[in-house]
This record gives structure tokens, C-alpha cells and sequence, in this order.
């Protein structure tokens, strides 16, 4: 059996971390089985390097390896492209077609992305695991394959699985071992490591010096979030390398190339940052609004007290109410001292009155309701919408981030953006 080290040599795999050693020795004690591998991370963590590790020291690996993106296949092709079709079993099947499951007979299947596999295919792929069967799109024969299987993905396949988005029974068939690849952030050892070997690959490939990182641009990028993982430090070591003339490479030079939003924020040893200011905001702005609405409540009661027993009634029995909503002022301390202000009509009066009369749900609610009630719903509308586009603002457009920050889901986040035309 190979060393951590040379394989990692091998597959050109860099760092020291041990959980990234770990990883790579699980995958190594499970290629000579032939038992179906997931691998979990990050997007952007290296994890299409283990299922090339498993492939190439097991017993196929004179067999094929076809590596397969899930989520880049649509919904409707899918089946056709892992199963194969007969010619005619759908529109443009102008002939038949060999499917992955058929071509990598004897050797190794990638699936990547394995959670946005639809659940009409995950049906399918388990009668794969299960007997090693499959039937071709439009065809009623049953076929034989003998392929390996190594998923990986980067959705929490329990929350998946919660929400009635992934199978459980095929989650536990291909996690029969499950490895998991660390995200950069969580390698700190490793980040200045892997820059420089970078830096020096785009040296040799542009014909150009290395760049080389200043102390505090080494710390920087140390400590940086890295929510991409290898592929976004690999891209911001290329453009530094392509763009910048000078190649010792200072903090401010560092920082321009990299995102300094809240998801991507610079972690300073010893700095804590506080991720509750926004959910505080908003649960101050919650009853804000609650505390609104309860005073409009209030006036709409004291309105329709108004109109029907008058004013002197009204102000005698309502005197704590009026304290609330105006205060104890001399100039508010009544509603009622100018009667000029609140002036209702003879013939308004008896419109309400006949209204009133001739709907029994309606006695004991409150004049002008509806009118009100559209005001209350156009203050929440803003303030709903204010929230959104800070959100969206603070996160720069990306939904996702924006819709957790809120706590809402994406599909909410999206038709509210739709619907107030954000």
C-alpha cells in the first residue's frame, strides 16, 4: 500500500493538514473494495482528486473512468445520458445511444454533484447499487453493468434528505464510506502554501517571475475566509500573477483582489464579528411594526366610538386609551378640544350606519377600516422591501446569501424581488 505522501505527490494534492492526510488515507484503505465512496466538502475543496486516487489503485483501473457533473446535465437528458435510450423514445433519438452505466462496464463512475440528481434518476441509480441493473430510456430490457461508484457533493445530504429532495435509502447505499475534504479556511497551514505553489506554476506558465507576498499580505491571506475554497485562491494567485507588473505584492495590492463582503471578510485573530447586528435590527423593526399596528387598532376603535355615541362619551371612557396613543401633553391630552378637526357628515353618518346594518360581521368592527388597513399594508410593504434591498446590497446581489441573512428561502427571496420589481 502507498504512503499518504507519495500519493499525494502523485495527484498532486498540497498541504499538511490532518484532516486532509486522513482524507486521503480513507481513500487509499477503500480503493482495493469495491464498496461506493461519497466524498463531501466545500464547492472548490479538491474533492474530484479522491474518486481519481480510489480509480487508480483499485483492480479497475485498466477499466474506464467517466467522471459525470449532475448538475450540469438537464432534468429531461439525464436518464439518457447515465442509462442510454433506444432509437425513437423520445424526440430527437434518432438512433440509440450507450449510456455512462454501459460504457464504464468494469471500471469507475464519478458522479459529482450527486444532490441534484432528480428523484425519477435516484430511483434508477439505486437499483444500480443495489443489483448492478438498468434499463435504457424506451426500452424494456434489462441490462447488467459492473461499475464502481464514487458520488461526492457539497449539499447536507441530511437536510436534503429532510426536505424530501434526495432519498434516503440511496444516501445510504452510496455513503456506505463517506469522506469528507476540510474547506480551506479550516487548513490555515496550508493557504500560503498553496498560493506559492501557484504563483510558481503561472511563473512558468507565462514566462514571468513569481509574485511574491509581503508579512502582512502572508497574514492577510492567512486569515482570509476563502468561501471558494482552492479554485478561488488558485484564481486570485493567476490574476495577480498575469496583472500586476510589480511582483512583491503588498497588503493593499493583496486587498484589491480580494471580495471584502460579509461572507468573504477577513477573520483577525482575536477579532470577534458580530453576524446577530442585522437579526437584531430586524427583530427591532419587528415590533416597531407590531407596535403600529396595535396603535392603529386603537384609533380605529376610537373613530367608530366617535360616530356613534359622541364625544364627551367617548373621551370619558376611553381616557386611558387616549393617554397611550397621545401622550400626556396639554396640547394632546384629548382628541376631541377643536371639533373643527373631525367633522363627519350627515349623509357620510348614515352611509356608515346602513353598511353597519346590513352586515352582522361588521357591527363591532371599525370605521374606515379597509382604508386604514391599506395604509398599514403599504407601510409594511416598504419596510419589507427596505429590508430586502439591504440585504441584497450588503450580500452584492447574491440571492442566497441575502435569503439566509433574512431568513427566508431563496424561491421566497426570488418572487419577492419579481414582485416588487427589485
Amino acid at each position: 500500500m502507498e504512503s499518504v505522501q507519495n500519493i499525494k505527490q502523485r495527484f498532486e494534492i498540497i498541504g499538511n493538514d490532518p484532516k486532509l492526510n486522513r482524507a486521503v488515507e480513507k481513500a487509499i484503505q477503500v480503493a482495493p473494495t469495491d464498496i461506493s465512496v461519497l466524498v463531501t466538502g466545500e464547492s472548490g475543496v479538491g474533492k474530484e482528486s479522491i474518486p481519481k486516487i480510489i480509480h487508480s489503485l483499485s483492480h479497475r483501473k485498466h477499466g474506464k473512468y467517466i467522471a459525470v457533473n449532475c448538475g450540469a446535465i438537464p432534468e429531461g437528458t439525464i436518464d439518457s445520458e447515465l442509462f442510454g435510450h433506444e432509437k425513437g423514445s423520445f424526440t430527437g433519438a434518432t438512433g440509440t445511444r450507450e449510456g455512462y452505466f454501459e460504457v464504464a462496464d468494469g471500471g469507475t463512475i464519478f458522479l459529482d454533484e450527486v444532490g441534484e440528481l432528480p428523484l425519477t434518476t435516484q430511483v434508477r441509480l439505486l437499483r444500480v447499487l443495489e443489483n448492478g441493473e438498468f434499463i435504457k430510456v424506451g426500452s424494456s430490457q434489462v441490462q447488467k453493468t459492473n461499475v464502481r461508484i464514487v458520488a461526492a457533493t457539497n449539499v447536507n445530504m441530511l437536510e436534503a434528505i429532510e426536505k424530501g429532495k434526495f432519498r434516503e435509502d440511496l444516501y445510504y447505499r452510496l455513503s456506505t464510506v463517506e469522506i469528507n475534504l476540510p474547506a480551506l479556511r479550516e487548513r490555515k497551514e496550508d493557504i500560503h502554501l498553496l498560493f506559492r505553489k501557484f504563483a510558481a506554476d503561472f511563473a512558468h506558465k507565462y514566462k514571468m517571475p513569481p509574485i511574491k507576498l509581503s508579512d502582512d499580505a502572508v497574514q492577510y491571506l492567512t486569515h482570509y475566509r476563502w468561501s471558494g475554497n482552492i479554485r478561488q485562491l488558485r484564481n486570485s494567485a493567476e490574476q495577480i500573477s498575469v496583472l500586476e507588473t510589480n511582483r512583491d505584492i503588498s497588503l493593499v495590492t493583496l486587498k484589491s483582489y480580494l471580495p471584502t463582503t460579509e461572507s468573504n471578510s477577513l477573520q483577525v485573530v482575536g477579532e470577534k464579528k458580530s453576524t446577530s447586528d442585522f437579526s437584531n435590527e430586524r427583530e427591532i423593526l419587528y415590533k416597531v411594526l407590531f407596535d403600529m399596528k396595535s396603535d392603529l387598532n386603537d384609533l380605529k376603535k376610537l373613530t367608530l366610538e366617535l360616530m356613534q355615541n359622541g364625544n364627551a362619551k367617548v373621551q370619558e371612557n376611553n381616557k386611558s386609551l387616549i393617554q397611550k396613543i397621545y401622550g400626556n401633553s396639554e396640547e394632546k391630552n384629548t382628541i376631541f378640544e377643536q371639533e373643527s378637526k373631525i367633522k363627519v357628515l350627515p349623509e357620510e353618518e348614515e352611509i356608515v350606519q346602513e353598511e353597519f346594518e346590513d352586515d352582522d360581521d361588521f357591527n363591532n368592527n371599525y370605521l374606515y377600516a379597509e382604508a386604514i388597513d391599506e395604509e398599514e399594508l403599504l407601510s409594511l410593504e416598504a419596510k419589507e422591501i427596505e429590508l430586502i434591498k439591504k440585504s441584497l446590497e450588503k450580500n452584492k446581489g447574491k440571492r442566497k446569501a441575502a435569503a439566509d441573512e433574512l431568513g427566508i428561502s431563496e424561491r421566497t427571496l426570488y418572487r419577492k424581488i419579481k414582485q416588487f420589481d427589485l
